[in-house]
């Protein structure tokens, strides 16, 4: 099973990140069953509705979302957050469309709260994801592409021990390499914040994540909140 790990350096500079991670091996993915699709769509109506007269930069997990992209010198208007994204799209044009049950569960977290949830498959991986700042060295494949790039150096990325990215300017995309698949049966799941009420949102999301996996996948996991104190889980 893959592990995750903050560097130091990032929780040097980044005192305030919580990280939720679930360690998952053993699911059974493919398409949404319905119960989980009405679900997904009824939070989608519902969420919806909530922001109708809100600006997403009003929203505090956001906000503090912007604030560290700036911290690394990203524009955070040029690339948004994963959640920022997420709830972009579905503000912009009513729906976000269902890919497969893992994916749509985390989408539904993400939207639930305003937080990004990132899936990793883990099968092209080799040793722990490590949230790190970005040598230049490291590979990394667009989602649908198949020419690598590099990320700038100082960018927030997460990769393996090989230097395969799997997530550019920290929560903004994922790379080809990690998309969940229909066949997807080993995963990590990280969903991350940065505001103030963080620690307690994000213990919150962890917990209804692992619930709806355990309905709906099934599989085995080892979960764990990460922060200043804890640097990995294994």
């Amino acid at each position: 099973m893959s592990t995750f790990q903050y560097h130091p350096d990032i929780l040097t500079r980044f005192p305030a990140v919580t990280g939720g991670i679930i360690l998952a091996q053993g699911m059974t993915n493919g398409p949404t069953p319905e119960p989980l699709l009405t679900m997904y769509q009824a939070e989608q109506e519902r969420v919806k509705t909530e922001l109708e007269n809100t600006a997403l930069s009003e929203l505090p997990t956001l906000s503090a979302w912007r604030s560290a992209f700036r911290k690394f010198d990203v524009n955070p208007t040029q690339y948004r957050c994963a959640a920022e994204a997420l709830l972009r799209r579905l503000t912009k044009k009513g729906d976000i469309p269902s890919i497969n049950a893992l994916v749509d569960i985390g989408n539904l977290i993400s939207i639930r709260y305003a937080l990004p949830v990132a899936v990793f498959d883990t099968r092209s991986l080799q040793g722990p994801i490590t949230v790190h700042f970005a040598n230049g060295t490291e590979r990394y494949t667009t989602l649908g592409e198949s020419e690598a790039e590099h990320p700038a150096i100082g960018e927030v990325i997460f990769s393996d021990d090989t230097g395969l990215v799997v997530a550019r300017r920290w929560c903004w995309r994922q790379s080809e390499q990690s998309a969940a698949q229909q066949d997807t049966t080993s995963a990590i799941f990280a969903i991350e914040a940065h505001h103030t009420n963080g620690p307690a949102d994000v213990a919150s999301a962890l917990s209804t994540l692992q619930e709806l996996l355990t309905t709906y996948i099934g599989g085995s996991f080892i979960s764990g909140i990460l922060d200043a104190h804890h640097q990995g889980i294994s």
